[in-house]
């Protein structure tokens, strides 16, 4: 079935999504009450919201028209937009107002409360001042979700774009997204009601549904959308209302149906596309996947049965998953889920559909990255006892590294390539004033010095990674060697699938440390081979931690993350406390590599200049002044050598 709608062309944007923006905290204790859950994930939320995240996520240039308050939830949502890419430029900070929150639970598969905080919240302050006509001409369609139509003044605001939308040839999409409670009709505690018929917002919507080229809803907002006891009598209505525009009806795993011209006499009639049978976990957010993955074919020309297969799969994948928006999916996945020949049932336990959602999603890029480390504790617990001091002040002369990095970041510039690897025994101070600077922040969970590794927590790691803040990277070190004792290596595997699994739940990156044991032989393949093992265990850390290599085996890093892994986020060298002079070969080797994106050293840089602070030698500024000498001499070796490469 063809798609014959027409779009402007040279247009800046795919489709701006008006309407609500706001926080979903959501139950973690799945099968609980709301009343006894005890822990919430954040995510953003809101109908218009999730959509313009979710196809801004499919690679449509989207953008949001709403407001949000001018405090730290306000900020979240902005920023997790522009994030992934989405226009926030006619997103407005509204100084009177908070932004709108939702609590939301998943008690079985077929009860998910929710709880709308949402009385005068921002986005539905946003008002006919708030339209900018040259905004709206600007973009190929404009999508409106029913519910934000409840009040006077957002409806105001909502005709007055549908307005400049029809003056500009700009494609109308209407997303009716009924819910009872936002338009007065149940208690506020009855948010999960999804139908209640009601004469004047039936009356509302009709008003509206001229003005739209798209309509999509599920079969109970059709019903609401006709104000009539029977789906067929409604589309009828409908179609009366709105003769040129097309219809979507999401009828859950039954897939959906598109009507372009007369309403058949049977729903089972019309243009159908099957849905992929899944588990349902979260039916919430569903919709807004849907209609993200329709959009993302239908704004690009692509036949129906393209555009219902894509929206079918969006929704499948989300009601399988906890939250809505984080839980949209990337074009990779996608495209392998489409791909796949029989559906899983459960598609987020999936291996390679996890790792995609994971993998491919847009992330902050690193290169160049220049990494002070100071997450050693052995050897700072013994520069303590021999110069005499409590292990008290190894404390304060991290937080005075943390410092020192500061000075260098912004004496050279180091914005977006500045990183520090700390530890929580000794440096939990220095953690926190690192964390929010936008730096690269890894912390060690190994016990130093154990072989076959163990964790410096035992096993609590999982659970204190739950606090860890999402921006810290988990480092782990593993002196693996391929050849090793067959008990020793499977303990050591065994660990490190242990750590890969726990980052997989709570959602931080990965460093891999692999350093092959000093008491067997080194082979020039020997770290090549550690590699391969890990990636045929399926451990993919999203970086690996090596020591310094000839250009030869740099190349055959290089191939080998390529073939097994593309979305690896790169390789970083490691000190090993060496002389400058050793690093700087190091460097020179690793020059041409294409998968080295930087260098973490430590005792090069520190055991000196904390020697001495120790000891009494130097104050607080001779400190971070040594140690930013010793660090900007390692950071000029390691661009010059970025330099030569590019000769």
């Amino acid at each position: 079935m063809q798609n014959q709608t027409s779009f402007a062309p040279d247009r800046n944007l795919d489709v701006i999504c008006l309407g609500r923006l706001a926080v979903d905290l959501y139950a973690r204790q799945l099968g609980a009450r709301l009343e006894d859950a005890s822990s919430f994930a954040k995510y953003l939320g809101g109908s218009s919201a999730n959509i313009a995240f979710g196809t801004a996520r499919l690679g449509l240039k989207s953008a949001m028209l709403s407001r949000v308050g001018d405090e730290q939830m306000g900020r979240f949502l902005l920023e997790t937009l522009e994030k992934e890419g989405c226009d926030i430029s006619q997103v407005k900070t509204d100084p009177q107002r908070l932004t709108g929150v939702v609590l939301l639970g998943i008690k079985d598969r077929d009860t998910f409360p929710l709880l709308f905080y949402r009385e005068n919240c921002a986005d539905m302050a946003l008002c006919e001042d708030d339209i900018d006509e040259v905004f709206i001409a600007s973009s190929k369609s404009l999508l409106i979700t029913g519910t934000h139509l409840s009040t006077e003044k957002v409806n105001a605001a909502s005709r007055k774009a549908l307005g400049f939308a029809r003056q500009h040839n700009v494609r109308t999409v209407l997303d009716i997204d009924y819910r009872p409670v936002l338009w007065g009709l149940t208690g506020r505690g009855d948010g999960e009601q999804r139908f209640i018929a009601d004469d004047a917002v039936s009356a509302h919507l009709q008003s509206v549904l001229p003005l739209f080229d798209l309509i999509v809803g599920t079969e109970e907002e059709f019903l609401i959308a006709g104000g009539k006891p029977a789906l067929l009598d409604c589309l009828q209505v409908v179609r009366q209302l709105a003769p040129q525009a097309v219809l979507v009806v999401k009828r859950g795993p039954l897939g959906c149906a598109v009507i372009t011209g007369e309403i058949p006499a049977d729903i089972n009639d019309a243009f159908t596309i099957s849905g992929a049978q899944v588990e349902v976990m979260n039916v919430l957010g569903a919709g807004d996947a849907f209609l993200s993955g329709f959009l993302s074919a239908w704004l690009r020309g692509e036949d129906y049965a393209s555009c219902c297969r894509r929206a079918n799969a969006c929704g499948a994948l989300v009601v399988s998953r906890h939250g809505c928006s984080a839980a949209m999916p990337t074009p990779a996945e996608l495209d392998y889920f489409l791909g796949l020949a029989v559906t899983p049932l459960r598609p987020a336990e999936d291996p390679t559909l996890a790792r995609l959602h994971r993998v491919s999603v847009k992330r902050k890029q690193w290169d160049n990255l220049c990494v002070f480390a100071f997450d050693h504790r052995n050897q700072f617990f013994e520069l303590a006892r021999q110069n005499g001091v409590p292990e008290s002040r190894i404390s304060q002369l991290k937080t005075l590294l943390v410092q020192a990095v500061a000075q260098t970041e912004a004496a050279s510039g180091l914005q977006g390539r500045t990183g520090i690897l700390v530890d929580d025994r000794y440096g939990e101070d220095a953690m926190y004033a690192a964390t929010g600077r936008g730096w690269w922040i890894g912390r060690p969970i190994e016990l130093p010095g154990s072989n076959p590794l163990e964790f410096d927590h035992g096993r609590a790691l999982a659970a204190r990674l739950e606090i860890w803040p999402q921006e810290h990277i988990i480092k782990c070190l593993v002196q693996y060697h391929p050849d090793d004792e067959v008990g020793n290596r499977l303990e050591q595997e065994a660990q490190v699938r242990a750590v890969y699994q726990m980052a997989q739940l709570s959602g931080h990156e990965l460093l891999l440390e692999v350093i092959p044991s000093r008491k067997l032989p080194q082979q020039p393949d020997t770290v090549l081979r550690a590699l391969k093992r890990f990636y045929n265990l399926g451990i993919y850390p999203e970086w690996w931690k090596l020591e310094s290599m000839s250009a030869e085996q740099w190349q055959d890093i290089d191939n080998l993350l390529e073939q097994r892994d593309p979305y690896c986020r790169g390789v970083v060298l490691l000190g090993l406390n060496a002389p400058v002079g050793e690093l700087r070969k190091g460097f020179e080797q690793a020059r041409g590599s294409r998968s080295c994106r930087g260098f973490m050293v430590g005792r090069t840089l520190f055991q000196e200049p904390s020697q001495r602070w120790l000891a009494g030698e130097i104050d607080d500024a001779g400190l971070i002044a040594a140690a930013r000498h010793n660090f900007e001499t390692l950071i000029d070796i390691w661009q010059a050598q970025r330099r030569q490469a590019q000769k």
